[in-house]
């Protein structure tokens, strides 16, 4: 076992994990986070969609050993207060069906958001492409992210 030290939805963690622990086990198992969800286990599908310092990660293909001294952040941290102001702008246009995707989604889109706070119809297709949702058809969550982006 070996001791990692992250900081996961601004408090720092400190845990023991065994080096083939995946993050998505370690978040899910040992910490209790449970936005992210394991769907294909093999990154196709984007439900266990995290940011590592900003940047959206598959957790599933993570070693949880590898993220020592990272930023985690989960839909858990972005909704601390509330629902956030991109997830107002996924419940106003009615996105989510079921749900299971709803949290990589809104991790990818806000990836997308901080490099980039008006992207095009493309720039959102490219953003969320990782992401399978096989209830909506992707048009309301591409909707909700521009109308979003014309809010501020």
């Amino acid at each position: 076992m070996k001791k990692n030290v992250f900081s996961l939805n601004d408090e720092i963690r400190s845990i023991y994990i065994n080096p083939n622990e995946t993050l998505l086990e370690v978040l899910r198992d040992k910490l209790g986070v449970k936005s992210p969800k394991c769907g294909c286990d093999s990154g196709d599908c984007g439900a266990c969609t995290v940011l590592i310092d900003g940047k959206s990660v598959r957790s599933c293909l993570i070693l949880a050993i590898e993220v020592d001294g990272s930023t985690i952040s989960t839909l858990e941290g972005i909704s601390k207060d509330g629902l956030s102001p991109l997830q107002k702008a996924f419940h106003e246009h009615n996105v989510f069906q079921c749900g299971y995707c709803a949290p990589g989604m809104i991790l990818s889109a806000t990836e997308l958001l901080k490099k980039n706070p008006h992207p095009s119809e493309h720039d959102i297709k490219e953003a969320i492409a990782g992401n399978l949702c096989r209830c909506t058809g992707y048009i309301p969550v591409i909707e909700a992210i521009l109308d979003f982006t014309k809010k501020d």
